[in-house]
């Protein structure tokens, strides 16, 4: 078929695929109901691009009582216009992702239908304001349902009318309730952003990191330190630079930087797949050492930031400590002393389920990798053994069984997934697998909890699907 060459006539093979591929079409879910109050479904808590992919895939299964809530005004979900400093996206632009391998959902036919082929074939990465705007046209063009400026608080647990668990979620706009609740909160979905405490430590004035919200044009003609060496402190690095500070400084503990990039090499079916169905040893030397080799910068992310003779990069110079002096911070590392203006920590997320809001009730139960698995001593690593423990179904498994029942209801999508599942939660390469494996974790628990109705719906089935003739039956 030729490719749609608008918007519109994309928006229409969109319609037609989501009818052609829309088996098996039969409702099987019951309205519910909790002192009187209506039940959803599925409650997901994160519109950004894992949200709207896992709620996609529910619509799909025909689990259409959902709600997708985001605290972000709409159109501001998730990194990309906000705390993501990079130009483009890092993942390859035939990537598929939310689009559930539905072709003209793809990011591809989409950008076609405006720009053109030949625009597209002459791009070598997609924009990240673009990425945003398709985000938002696929929202739109698949009718998930958002409600924007919620903020979830704190889930506990609840029943329906008719004695079946649910959840109640207070959220900044009144409580909902849901039988299922998926948290897609990207980055800090079970933890926080953090930085070494004696950074935290320095007045605010001094130092941010690389997640908040900084006033780059303030740092014009000032010493920028800059910790880490991954992918996003080279882009706030950039960032900084670009604004015109007088020196930027990219400190890196290791001897040597980070050049490869092993997500890469991970982006194949039989990891993507199966990782998770793998013993927990195999799991943990995989992940293990693809966390611990953290996310390598790519070529234009370097040279965005090499092209100024103003950018130092210190390898094997970790920050020791540090200290405010004369309205300064003073930096120690094993090679002395280091004073600058302004400091960024580009060091990413800490598991912390006890920093979650929506996780206030039952976060001391929350089964941690070290609760369930002990490494051989060379590949112990205290950071890593802070991610949950999740289980097949990517729900959150209990510490100690029956203190806390109902977190089973509650399924993860987000980076805390990658030490049980892989970058199932981080990586757009792998949603296509990913998300469709968390709707199913859903739609299994709904199924087990409703078979009771069920089965007495198949006793009661009496929809006859052939009229026999009488006349053409033998008498006895």
């Amino acid at each position: 078929m030729p490719a749609p060459h608008t918007l519109a006539e994309l928006e229409a093979d969109v319609a037609r695929e989501l009818a052609l591929t829309a088996h098996p079409r039969a409702p099987w879910l019951v309205p519910k109901t909790s002192g009187g109050a209506p039940v959803l479904d599925c409650l997901v808590i994160g519109a950004g691009q894992c949200g709207l992919a896992v709620a996609h895939a529910l619509r799909r299964d025909r689990v259409d009582n959902i709600l997708v809530v985001d605290r972000a005004p709409s159109g501001r979900e998730g990194p990309w216009v906000t705390y993501a400093r990079m130009h483009n996206l890092r993942s390859p632009k035939d990537q598929i992702g939310p689009d559930l391998k539905l072709p003209a959902l793809t990011y591809q036919a989409w950008h076609e239908a405006q720009w053109g082929e030949a625009d597209f074939a002459a791009m070598p990465w997609i924009p990240k304001e673009r990425w945003q705007d398709y985000l938002g046209w696929f929202r739109g063009v698949t009718g998930i349902p958002v409600r924007n400026g919620v903020a979830a608080g704190a889930i506990s647990p609840a029943r329906t009318d008719d004695g079946l668990p649910c959840l109640a979620v207070e959220t900044s706009r009144g409580p909902l309730l849901a039988r299922k609740v998926v948290m897609a909160t990207g980055q800090v979905g079970i933890g926080h952003w953090w930085m070494p405490e004696f950074v935290a430590a320095l007045p605010a004035a001094l130092r941010a990191h690389a997640a908040d919200g900084i006033d780059f044009a303030a740092l014009a003609g000032r010493v920028v330190a800059v910790l880490g060496a991954g992918a996003s402190a080279f882009d706030n690095a950039a960032v900084a630079l670009e604004a015109g500070a007088a020196e930027v400084h990219l400190f890196c503990r290791r001897a040597e930087p980070m050049d490869v990039q092993p997500y890469r090499w991970l982006t194949f079916a039989g990891f993507l797949k199966h990782l998770h169905e793998m013993p927990d040893a195999w799991r943990w030397r995989f992940m293990a050492k693809i966390l611990g080799m953290r996310e390598g910068f790519a070529q234009d992310t370097y040279d965005r930031a090499s092209r100024f003779p103003n950018f130092t990069m210190h390898l094997g110079r970790p920050w020791t400590d540090a200290r405010a002096e004369n309205g300064r911070a003073v930096l120690a590392t094993p090679r002395g002393d280091f004073a600058a203006d302004f400091l960024i920590c580009g060091t990413g997320v800490r598991m912390d389920p006890g920093a979650v809001p929506e996780l206030e009730h039952c976060a001391g139960n929350i089964a941690q990798w070290h609760d369930r698995y002990a490494p051989p001593p060379e590949e112990a690593d205290e950071r890593i053994g802070r991610f949950p423990y999740l289980n097949p179904d990517s729900s959150f498994a209990e510490k100690r069984p029956g203190e806390t029942p109902w977190i089973r209801d509650i399924h993860l999508f987000g980076i805390g997934t990658s030490l049980s599942f892989g970058p199932a939660g981080s990586s757009i390469n792998a949603m296509s697998i990913a998300a469709p494996r968390v709707a199913a974790g859903v739609t299994r628990g709904l199924f087990e909890a409703n078979m009771p109705r069920l089965y007495d719906d198949l006793l009661a089935y009496d929809l006859k699907q052939v009229r026999l003739d009488p006349a053409r039956i033998a008498a006895e």
